[in-house]
């Protein structure tokens, strides 16, 4: 009887201890990481994330491209380090692996708002831009003009991808009109994809950033995108709060490149 019982009692202390440590490794694994330029430089690698989308980040038959990626590779020749992308549609998780240090950039473009600068620090802005509206053209929808003033946005449902940097916007929009805006995450499909829906009358309405959606209403003639959400707006790549000699070093390497034609011409054979 003793011996059950002092069996159950190491079993119970070896449980908790297993417990405690795990709990300890999933807090460290949180942690935000210290890595800054030097330690980057010294390793060789940085580490970045982006995410798959026909503007940005693509791979088309064998070949990738984009205008981030190709922003990249203009960078790249500021550096002997090596740039090592990986591919991350949720916004969250490329935060959460920044944070972690599985990732020192996260090179797609992002709004630059004061939310997020209270924990990430942004990169001087890659462009300007804008959200729109993106909703079928009255001869697509059944003879229903296309809204273009916010109010009538009221108890409307918009998709958006999940973790989407708009939700902050329509979340505001919604406080300004004095009403609901519905809005549904979308886990599995990008912008894009979610205006390909809109075109098939799937959903009524998503939005975008405007250069997006001139590149999209270019293929798909159903899609009216002319009703703003929200104003212009700088958008820029994040790295962590705690590594600002790495952001001093992109800063100076995207001003560099920005003076350059080959900026203007990315510009023009992605912005069109």
């Amino acid at each position: 009887m003793k011996s059950k019982k002092r069996f159950g009692i190491i079993s119970g202390a070896i449980i908790a201890a297993i417990v405690i440590i795990v709990y300890i490794i999933v807090q460290y694994n949180k942690a935000p990481v210290n890595r800054d330029f030097r330690e980057i430089e010294k390793k060789g690698i940085l580490h970045i994330v982006t995410d798959l989308n026909p503007i940005g980040y693509f791979v088309s038959s064998d070949t990738i491209a984009g205008s981030n990626y190709e922003l990249l590779q203009a960078l790249q020749t500021y550096t002997n380090i090596s740039f090592q992308i990986s591919v991350e549609n949720s916004l969250e998780k490329s935060f959460e692996g920044l944070k972690t240090g599985k990732y020192d950039l996260i090179a797609r473009n992002i709004p630059i708002n004061s939310n997020l600068r209270n924990e990430y620090s942004f990169t001087e802005a890659i462009l300007n831009n804008r959200l729109v509206l993106v909703q079928r053209k009255a001869e697509f929808n059944n003879g229903i003009e296309p809204i273009r003033n916010h109010l009538d946005l009221s108890h409307k449902t918009l998709y958006v991808p999940k973790d989407s940097p708009s939700i902050l916007r329509l979340q505001n929009l919604s406080h300004e009109i004095g009403d609901s805006i519905f809005i549904v995450e979308n886990e599995t499909y990008q912008a894009n994809q979610l205006a390909y829906m809109v075109a098939a009358g799937e959903i009524d309405y998503t939005v975008c950033d405007v250069k997006t959606a001139e590149s999209l209403s270019a293929k798909i003639p159903e899609l009216d995108i002319k009703t703003d959400i929200g104003f212009t707006h700088f958008e820029g790549w994040a790295v962590r709060a705690n590594s600002p000699i790495l952001l001093d070093s992109l800063n100076t390497w995207i001003k560099k490149i920005k003076t350059t034609q080959e900026y203007q011409n990315i510009l023009k054979r992605y912005y069109k």
